[in-house]
């Protein structure tokens, strides 16, 4: 697997074109957050990608298999981006469920959503976790949808029309390359979702960029994605130990960004993997006063857990070296 540039089904195209023209008002107004590129922060990204590559040559990672954003949020009004690949789609594994996390909060924020007891469960079983099945329950919720025998051809499209509710709220705010609408699977998937999936194709998995991840997790980091109450809710599960004092508590913490930190350091998160991927989106604090947004994603080195953190290290040294 490498990277592609996928081109979306027409219709889903021409459909979520007309729907963010016709329904922007309802989805709120386009988000500022239009962090300006830095060179001197390029530089840091480049080095991080390039040390990366040649520490693992020997495990042939390509330069089409690692993608790099990274966002330096020292000063939050005045943030800078840069990145590696940054645009290019690729299959997200759990980190989609970031994107349903803020979806989920902003629906509840409009009173589109009720906030239940059950929904908050799924919602913290989704981030902390990483439950799949959470992350259904989380999903119907937030589009009106529900997995389930196959549909007439009719009832198929109207059911995709609302499953692409998230699709139309994050292009509304000028997200783009990005698919947000499938569930993750530990099996499956069958019935209509398997339905969806052979009609809607090549659009047929998630997908997501690191400079749409990175945005979003700095938008929660600096209260722009919803409100301070919920982001500070959101930034709740996200937390993570990277220093876990109980054996095997390791999971999101030490197996990937968390890896490369040293003590002292504060650390927020979600990782995601298959027998294909892995990748980390992370917001981390340095001992030091540096806050920054760091996006790593892999392909066909899943097994390597040693890629993502060998990123960081470089990032955080880089940063060490400034007088």
């Amino acid at each position: 697997m490498t990277f592609q540039i996928r081109a979306p089904h027409l219709l889903l195209n021409l459909l979520l074109t007309s729907l963010v023209l016709t329904n922007s008002a309802q989805a709120g107004p386009t988000n500022p957050w239009n962090p300006a590129h830095s060179e001197k922060l390029q530089s840091v990204v480049d080095a991080a990608v390039q040390t990366t590559l040649q520490k693992f040559a020997d495990k042939k990672l390509g330069t089409n298999e690692l993608a790099v954003t990274l966002i330096d949020l020292r000063d939050s009004a005045k943030p800078v981006q840069a990145s590696y690949c940054g645009g290019e789609q690729i299959y997200p594994a759990s980190v989609i469920k970031l994107f349903y996390l803020v979806a989920a909060h902003r629906w509840m924020e409009d009173g589109k959503l009720q906030d239940t007891e059950e929904l908050r469960r799924a919602m913290r079983d989704m981030i902390v976790e990483s439950y799949n099945e959470a992350t259904g329950l989380v999903l119907d919720s937030i589009t009106g949808t529900t997995s389930g025998p196959e549909l007439p051809a009719a009832e198929l499209e109207q059911w995709y029309d609302k499953r692409n509710a998230v699709n139309r709220y994050f292009a509304s705010l000028g997200y783009k390359n990005i698919n947000a609408n499938r569930k993750p699977w530990c099996e499956g998937p069958y019935g209509r979702e398997k339905q969806s999936i052979n009609l809607h194709k090549p659009n047929h998995r998630n997908w997501l960029t690191t400079d749409a991840t990175a945005r979003l997790l700095a938008e929660v980091v600096t209260h722009q994605s919803v409100s301070a109450q919920r982001c500070d809710e959101m930034m709740e599960l996200l937390h993570r130990d990277p220093f876990p004092k109980t054996a095997g508590a390791e999971g999101q913490a030490r197996g990937f960004t968390g890896k490369a930190l040293s003590p002292g350091t504060k650390l927020w998160s979600k990782a995601g993997w298959t027998s294909e991927t892995r990748h980390d989106a992370a917001y981390v604090e340095l001992p030091s006063g540096q806050k920054f947004v760091l996006v790593t994603f892999t392909v066909n080195h899943a097994n390597e857990n040693d890629i993502i953190p060998s990123v960081a290290k470089a990032v955080i040294a880089s940063f060490a070296s400034e007088k």
